[in-house]
């Protein structure tokens, strides 16, 4: 992959998307980030532009109107993308009720959030990674969409639609070129852990930063073009889960 290349990660502002977007600038990918957490953003694109050249508007990925700015901006700027990683996502009310009680209104968000919106993404970028005959789809995920976990119903459903849409995404898209890898990075010390189970104990946990080199090897190293990889699994050489 061109050591120049563009890479466009969601949910910049914090955890496996700024450590991610940090290790892309060091190796010189020009950069396309957002995130709701402006000042958040903020950070991460102090650090990434003492290396490369970045575009990072603020806002929320799952409004389309931003989606389609973001990709039309990264493109103005750049001329092609050539990694999307669809790193943010939603884990619906906090604390996380079991099926009975989560609303409807908010199982549709997260179904929004969680699938619709990356779909969206991919549907924005995947014309001109077919147009180039090369690119990276990167779809992160969760042990919660494969394992059944009571309170984790809305964020698991969305999840495990989000590993089916992936596959199907990568028959649809075999022989352009462009690959397709759903990346679980495993229980992290992370906010978005901490909201998930507030009151739990996560200091043996590894931090996004032990996880996020994983990712990147992924993209850089992997030439199959479809696996479900766990993360730290994969970076710790032990090998990785792939599922059809």
């Amino acid at each position: 992959m061109r050591k120049d290349r563009v890479v466009l990660i969601t949910g910049a502002s914090r955890g496996l998307g700024r450590e991610t977007a940090r290790l892309f600038a060091a190796r010189g990918a020009r950069l396309i980030l957002t995130a709701r957490g402006a000042e958040g953003l903020l950070e991460t694109v102090a650090s990434a532009r003492a290396h490369t050249d970045v575009v990072a508007p603020a806002g929320d990925i799952a409004h389309s109107e931003h989606a389609e700015r973001l990709v039309a901006l990264g493109l103005a700027r750049f001329g092609r993308i050539d990694v999307l990683i669809n790193n943010a996502s939603s884990l619906g009310p906090t604390p996380m009720p079991p099926l009975e009680a989560l609303s409807l209104e908010a199982f549709d968000a997260v179904i929004h959030a969680n699938v619709t919106t990356p779909l969206h993404l991919v549907q924005l970028v995947l014309p001109g990674m077919k147009a180039w005959g090369e690119g990276v789809i990167v779809n992160v995920t969760s042990d919660a969409g494969v394992q059944a976990y009571a309170g984790w119903g809305g964020y698991g459903v969305s999840k495990a639609a989000l590993e089916h849409l992936s596959r199907i995404l990568a028959e649809e898209v075999s022989g352009t070129g462009v690959r397709v890898y759903v990346a679980d990075p495993g229980n992290m010390n992370t906010v978005m852990h901490r909201e998930a189970e507030p009151g739990a104990d996560l200091s043996d946990l590894p931090g996004p930063e032990k996880v996020a080199p994983a990712l990147v090897r992924l993209i850089e190293e992997e030439t199959v073009p479809f696996r479900r990889v766990e993360l730290q699994a994969w970076g710790a050489g032990v090998g990785e889960a792939a599922r059809r």
